[in-house]
C-alpha cells in the first residue's frame, strides 16, 4: 500500500564539525526549499517528506531518495529543488544530472563510509574518550551564552539591514575587536550572515531577535539572560539547600519584572486557547486568576465567555503591565487587577473558578497547602479550581523539562520546586477539594483540577 504518490527521504545527519555530512553541506536550507516548493504547488497530499539519518554518501550531500522508484539524488542545492519537484514529483521525470546512476559505485561508497564510521567508533571506544554527544551537552552553554549576550546588547537591532562589526560596536558602545569576535560566532551559529566584512541578520534573528520586528521575542528572552546569573550559583545552592543569590545587582527590579512578565505572557498567550478549552469557560460568572501576571489567561477566558468577569491578583509592580495587556485586548470592562500578595492576602469569596498558573512551583509545600486552603474558601459551592504547572511523575525524574525546572526554582527561590501529581493530590484533598484529576496537555505543563 502506498498512501502517497511519492515518499522522499532526505538526509539531515549532523556530525562533529569537520566530518563530512549533509547538514554541513546545507541540507537544512534544501529541506526548507523542498517543503516550500511542494506546498506552493499544492502537492502536500501527494508527497511525503521524511528527514532521516545518514544515507552513506556523506561527501556528496545533501542526499535524498525518492520512492517508489528509489531514485538517489546527491549534491542537491536549494536552487535545484524546484526542478526536482516540477520534473520528477509532478511530471514523473527524474532530474538526470543529479541522479547517481552507477549502482555499484554508490554501494561501494556507502560501504566504505560505513566501514570508516565503525572504525572511528571502535577507536573512540578503545581510547576510553568521552562520547562526543555527552561532550556537546557539557559545552552547550557556550552557544547559549553567545546568543544571550547578543540579546542583552540588542546586537541584532544594531545590525539592521547590514553593518560592519566596527559600526555595530560604535552603535552599542562595545569594543570593536570583541564585537567582531562575537559576530563571527553568531555567523558560525547561523544567526548572522557575513559577506565582504558586512554582517546581516539571518531570517530567524531578523524575525525574533531584532527589537523592531513585530514578532520580536527579545524582551521575553532577556528573562533567560537574567536567569543565567542565578544558574551560575547552582553549586553553592546545592550546598546550601536554597537560593543563595536574590536579585542580582546588575539587573534592576523593574527590568527583571518586565522581562519576566514578557516571558510569561509569551508562554501564556501560546497556551491560553488550549487551557480555556480544557478547563471550560461556560457557566463561569466570576473568576479569580491568582498571580495572573500579564493577564493572558484572564483575557482568554473573558473572550471565550461574554458573561465572565475576571479578577487578577498580583503585585503592585506587575499591575501596570497587566493593565496594558487588558486594555489592548479590549476587555477592561470585565477584567481588572487587584494588588495583593497571594502568600498572605485574602483571596475573596464566591468565585466560580479559581485559576492558578505557574505559581505553585515558586512556593514551598507548606505554602502550597495554605494557598489551596484559601482557594477552597474563595470558591462558591460547586466552584472549581484549575492549577497549571510542571507536574512530575511520582519518582520525580520525568518529564525531563519539569525535573530541570526544579533546578530553576532551587537557584531562584527560597523553597520552590516542581512537584509531583501525588503531592498536588495531597494538598488538594487536605484543603477539602474533591473530584481531583490530572489533565495532561501538549507541551511542558499539565492541569490539576478539582471542585468544591
Amino acid at each position: 500500500m502506498e498512501p502517497f504518490r511519492f515518499h522522499v527521504f532526505v538526509c539531515d545527519q549532523q556530525k562533529p564539525e569537520g566530518v563530512p555530512c549533509c547538514s554541513a553541506r546545507g541540507s537544512g536550507k534544501m529541506i526548507d526549499a523542498l517543503r516550500r516548493e511542494i506546498g506552493a504547488r499544492g502537492m502536500g497530499n501527494d508527497v511525503q517528506v521524511t528527514v532521516c539519518g545518514s544515507l552513506g554518501l556523506c561527501e556528496h550531500g545533501p542526499n535524498m531518495i525518492v520512492y517508489p522508484e528509489g531514485v538517489w539524488y546527491s549534491g542537491v542545492r536549494p536552487e535545484d529543488v524546484g526542478e526536482i519537484v516540477e520534473s520528477h514529483l509532478r511530471d514523473g521525470m527524474p532530474v538526470a544530472r543529479l541522479v547517481g546512476t552507477d549502482i555499484a559505485e554508490v554501494r561501494a561508497e556507502i560501504e566504505t563510509n560505513k566501514a570508516k564510521a565503525l572504525a572511528a567508533q571502535r577507536a573512540r571506544e578503545q581510547s576510553h574518550a568521552l562520547p562526543e554527544e555527552l561532550n556537546e551537552r557539557i559545552r552547550a552553554f557556550q552557544e547559549s551564552r553567545v546568543i544571550l549576550t547578543a540579546l542583552e546588547l540588542d546586537l541584532f537591532s544594531a545590525v539592521g539591514d547590514g553593518c560592519g562589526a566596527a559600526e555595530v560596536g560604535a552603535k552599542l558602545g562595545t569594543h570593536a575587536r570583541a564585537t567582531e569576535t562575537l559576530m563571527n560566532a553568531l555567523a558560525a551559529l547561523g544567526l548572522l550572515a557575513k559577506k565582504d566584512g558586512v554582517f546581516r541578520n539571518a531570517p530567524p534573528a531578523a524575525r525574533w531577535f531584532a527589537s523592531s520586528s513585530p514578532d520580536s521575542e527579545r524582551l521575553a528572552l532577556l528573562h533567560t539572560a537574567h536567569l543565567w546569573l542565578r544558574w551560575s550559583t547552582l553549586t553553592d545552592c546545592v550546598r546550601a539547600g536554597t537560593a543563595v543569590a536574590a536579585q542580582q545587582d546588575r539587573v534592576g527590579a523593574e527590568e527583571w519584572t518586565e522581562a519576566f512578565i514578557a516571558a510569561m505572557h509569551r508562554n501564556a498567550s501560546a497556551r491560553a486557547a488550549l487551557v480555556v478549552r480544557e478547563v471550560g469557560a461556560c457557566g463561569v460568572r466570576r473568576m479569580l486568576d491568582v498571580g495572573g501576571g500579564s493577564g493572558a489567561y484572564s483575557i482568554a477566558f473573558a473572550q471565550a465567555n461574554d458573561g465572565l468577569t475576571a479578577e487578577i491578583l498580583d503585585l503592585a509592580s506587575v499591575a501596570p503591565i497587566a493593565g496594558r495587556h487588558i486594555a489592548e485586548a479590549g476587555v477592561a470592562d470585565r477584567v481588572r487587577v487587584r494588588v495583593g500578595d497571594l502568600r498572605t492576602d485574602s483571596l475573596g469569596r464566591d468565585y466560580d473558578l479559581v485559576f492558578i498558573s505557574a505559581i505553585c512551583h515558586m512556593l514551598s509545600p507548606v505554602e502550597n497547602g495554605d494557598l489551596l486552603r484559601r482557594c477552597y474558601a474563595a470558591l462558591a459551592p460547586g466552584g472549581r479550581i484549575a492549577i497549571q504547572d510542571f507536574i512530575l511523575d511520582p519518582d520525580k525524574t520525568a518529564p525531563r523539562w519539569a525535573a530541570l525546572f526544579a533546578i530553576n526554582m532551587l537557584v531562584g527561590t527560597p523553597a520552590g520546586s516542581s512537584y509531583s501529581e501525588p503531592e498536588y493530590r495531597e494538598w488538594m484533598a487536605a484543603a477539602g477539594l474533591r473530584d481531583i484529576r490530572h489533565v495532561r496537555l501538549p507541551g511542558p505543563a499539565d492541569l490539576m483540577m478539582a471542585s468544591r
